[in-house]
C-alpha cells in the first residue's frame, strides 16, 4: 500500500526514504519514552504516597485511640520536609476532622467527609485516602494531597527529545548526501545503459561493475540478461520452426476430438438397441403369464424374472438420466452382502437372449459352497452381464462362452472366456476406455454402446476389486478376469424364509400413504394391510394434514409432487403438529439426486426413497427404525 507518492529521481527518493525511515524510527522511540515516563512517574507517585501514609498511618494511630490531637498534629507536621505534599488531614473513625497540615501554596479545603480507601488524580493533584488501622480496628482516616507535575515532566522530555530527532536527522542526511554516489550512481548508471539498448537495440552494450555489494550483483545480472536476450533473438527463428511442427500436433489432437465425438454418436444411436436386452426377458414372461393354465411354480418364476428385469431397467434409465456420473466417478452403490451365485444368475439371465440369438453355448462353473461378496448385486450384475454380452457379440455364431467362478484365498476370481475374434495387442491397453468399440465390422452389425467395459472396470474398482481383459491375440478369443473380495456374513436364521413369512411377530403399524398415483398407493396399501398393519391412503396434501390429526400414525410414506401443497410443506407442517412430531417420514419420489435427498432431509424427512420402491425395501425400513416408534 503506498503512503506517500513522492515524485522525483532515484537520488531524491533515496535521501527522502532514508530521512523518512529515520524519522519514523526516533519517533516512534519518542513515543513510547514519553508512554513508559507517564507511567513510571504515576506508580511512582503512587507508591511514594501509598509509603507516606503507610508511615503516617502506623505513627498517629496511638493519637487516634488515645484522642491526642497534639501528637496527630505534629505527626503530620513532619510532611514538610516534603513540599510535593500539599496537604493532610486525620479523620476519626466517626468521619470528623481530627488533624490537618497544609502547605503555604496549597489552597485547598479538606474533603468534609473521608472516601473509601483509594488513589485518585484530579487534574494537577493526586489524592490518596487510607485507613488508619491498629489491632484489626479502623481508628480512622489519612488524607494526602500531593503535586501531579505530570505536565511538566513532559515539556522537559518533549524538549529533549525534539532536540534528539532534529540533530539525528541532520546526521542521518549528511550521511546520506554522503553514500549516495556510492548506491545509486551504479543503479543510475543500468539505467541509462538499458535505455542505449531499447533506443539501439545492441544487446552488446556492458556496464561496468564498481563495488562488490547487492548493486554489483544487479549490475552482473544486467549483462547476463543482455546476453540472454541477445540470445534468444538467435533462438527466435528456431522457435518459428518449431511452431510448424506444434501446429500438426494440435490438428492430431483435433482430430483425436473428433474420434472421441463420433464414438459419442455412435453410443446414442445404438442406445436403443442396448435398452431392449431388459425388455426380452419380460416380454416371454409376459407370454408365459397369458398363457392358460401355466403351473403356479411357472408363474411365480417368471413373475420373479420380471421383477429382477424392472429393477434391471430402471438401472439402466437412471444411468441415462446422469450419465456424467459415468464419466466423472459419482456413481453410488448401495452394498450389501450377496450370494456370488445370485448375482451370476441374474446377469446370466439377463445376457440370455444374446446368447440365444446368436446360438451360443454358454457354460456356468461355480464354487462347491456358497460365496458371499460385499457388493450391490444389481451393479455386480451388470458388470457381469456386461462382460457376457460383450463375449457374445464378438464370438462368432456358435461359438463357446464360459463364466467361471473360483476362490483364491480371500478374493473370488470370476473369469468370462470366449473363443470369438479375439483382441489385437495394440487394442489391449485402449479396451477400457469410454466409447472404444474393438472391431469395427461387428460394430455395424451387433451395435453395442462402447461403455460397457469402462463402466465395468469402474464398478469392479468401486467395489474394491479389479478387472483385466487377456487375449493371445486375433482369432484366439478373449479372457475377462474380475477379482472381488470375499465377506463372511452374519449368521441370520431368517434370511431364507420368504418376505411375507419374515413379517409375522414383527410389531404393527398405523401407516399413512400419500400419492397422487392411484395404482401405486392402492397397491401398496393392499399389501401393507395385508400384513396387519393400519392403513389410510390419501391424494393430496391437505387432506393427509386433516387425517394425520386423527390417525396419529407412526409411518408417513409422502409423495413430493403432490396438488396443491408439495411434499415439503406437508412434511414440515407433520414435524410441527404435536400428534405427528414423532412420525416416521419417508419420501418417496422419483426425483433421486443429491440436491433432492438434501432437501428432504432439511423439511423434515427421516428417509428418501426412489421410485418404483420394492417391498423389502419398505420391510427393511420398518425394521430399521423400529426402535424409534
Amino acid at each position: 500500500m503506498t503512503i506517500i507518492a513522492y515524485k522525483g529521481s532515484l537520488r531524491r527518493k533515496v535521501m527522502f526514504l532514508v530521512l523518512a525511515s529515520t524519522f519514523t524510527a526516533l519517533f516512534v522511540a519518542a513515543a513510547a519514552l514519553v508512554a513508559y515516563e507517564i507511567v513510571i512517574y504515576r506508580n511512582a507517585l503512587r507508591s511514594d504516597l501509598i509509603t507516606q501514609a503507610n508511615i503516617l498511618s502506623h505513627a498517629s494511630a496511638p493519637a487516634l485511640a488515645f484522642d491526642d490531637r497534639k501528637a496527630a498534629t505534629a505527626n503530620l507536621a513532619l510532611l514538610r520536609s516534603r513540599p510535593d505534599i500539599l496537604a493532610a488531614a486525620l479523620y476519626t473513625a466517626r468521619g470528623a476532622v481530627f488533624a490537618t497540615y497544609v502547605q503555604d501554596t496549597g489552597g485547598k479545603t479538606f474533603p468534609l467527609l473521608p472516601e473509601p480507601d483509594g488513589y485518585v488524580i484530579a487534574g494537577d493533584s493526586a489524592q490518596l485516602f487510607h485507613r488508619v488501622v491498629d489491632n484489626s480496628e479502623v481508628l480512622g482516616t489519612l488524607y494526602l494531597r500531593a503535586r501531579y507535575q505530570l505536565r511538566d515532566r513532559l515539556v522537559d522530555y518533549l524538549a529533549i527529545l525534539l532536540g534528539v530527532i532534529g540533530a539525528s536527522l541532520l546526521i542521518t542526511a549528511l550521511l546520506s548526501r554522503n553514500l549516495r554516489s556510492a548506491v545509486t550512481d551504479p543503479i543510475l548508471s543500468v539505467a541509462a545503459a538499458a535505455h542505449d539498448v531499447i533506443q539501439n537495440r545492441d544487446f552488446s552494450a556492458r556496464v561496468k561493475r564498481t563495488t562488490d555489494d547487492e548493486v554489483g550483483v544487479l549490475v552482473d545480472a544486467f549483462n547476463a540478461m543482455l546476453v540472454e536476450v541477445g540470445g534468444r533473438a538467435t533462438e527466435l527463428e528456431t522457435s518459428n520452426r518449431n511452431l510448424q511442427h506444434e501446429m500438426a500436433e494440435r490438428r492430431a489432437a483435433e482430430a483425436a476430438l473428433r474420434i472421441a465425438d463420433r464414438r459419442k454418436d455412435e453410443f446414442l444411436a445404438t442406445l436403443a438397441h442396448e435398452l431392449r436386452n431388459p425388455l426380452a426377458p419380460i416380454a416371454n414372461a409376459l407370454v408365459i403369464l397369458r398363457t392358460p393354465n401355466v403351473p403356479q411354480s411357472v408363474a411365480e418364476q417368471a413373475r420373479a424374472m420380471m421383477e429382477r428385469q424392472m429393477r434391471q431397467l430402471v438401472r439402466l434409465v437412471d444411468d441415462l438420466l446422469d450419465i456424467s456420473r459415468i464419466t466423472t466417478d459419482r456413481l453410488v452403490l448401495k452394498r450389501q452382502v450377496a450370494a456370488l451365485a445370485d448375482v451370476i444368475r441374474n446377469a446370466v439371465e439377463t445376457a440370455r437372449p444374446v446368447m440365444d440369438a446368436r446360438r451360443h453355448e454358454l457354460a456356468v462353473q461355480l464354487p462347491d459352497h456358497v460365496v458371499h461378496v460385499d457388493a450391490d448385486p444389481t451393479r455386480l450384475a451388470q458388470v457381469f452381464s456386461n462382460l457376457l454380452n460383450n463375449a457374445a457379440k464378438y464370438t462368432e455364431p456358435g461359438g463357446h462362452i464360459l463364466i467361471d467362478a473360483r476362490l483364491q484365498g480371500t478374493d473370488v476370481i470370476v473369469e468370462v472366456r470366449d473363443d470369438g475374434i479375439g483382441i489385437a495387442d495394440e487394442m489391449l491397453p485402449s479396451v477400457f476406455e469410454m466409447f472404444v468399440q474393438v472391431d469395427t465390422s461387428l460394430e455395424r452389425s451387433q451395435s453395442g454402446l462402447g461403455v460397457g467395459l469402462s463402466l465395468a472396470r469402474r464398478l469392479v474398482e468401486m467395489h474394491g476389486g479389479k478387472l483385466e481383459a487377456h487375449s493371445a491375440g486375433l482369432g484366439h478369443g478373449s479372457v475377462f478376469s474380475v477379482r472381488l473380495p470375499v465377506v463372511v456374513p452374519e449368521r441370520n436364521e431368517g434370511a431364507a424364509v420368504p418376505a411375507l413369512a419374515r413379517v409375522h411377530g414383527l410389531p404393527l403399524y398405523r401407516i399413512l400413504l400419500v400419492d397422487d398415483n392411484v395404482d401405486f398407493v392402492t397397491s401398496m396399501g393392499a399389501l401393507l394391510g395385508a400384513l396387519g398393519h393400519q392403513v389410510r391412503i390419501v391424494h393430496d396434501g391437505p387432506e393427509a394434514l386433516l387425517l394425520a390429526a386423527d390417525f396419529h400414525p407412526q409411518f408417513v410414506f409422502l409423495d413430493i409432487g403432490l396438488p396443491g401443497m408439495d411434499g415439503y410443506q406437508v412434511a414440515r407442517r407433520l414435524r410441527e403438529s404435536p400428534g405427528t412430531r414423532d412420525a416416521i417420514l419417508v419420501a418417496v419420489t422419483g426425483w433421486g439426486q443429491e440436491k433432492d435427498r438434501q432437501r428432504a432431509k432439511e423439511a423434515g424427512f427421516d428417509q428418501h426413497l426412489v421410485k418404483p420402491v420394492e417391498f423389502s425395501t419398505i420391510q427393511q425400513l420398518f425394521k430399521a427404525l423400529a426402535p424409534r416408534t
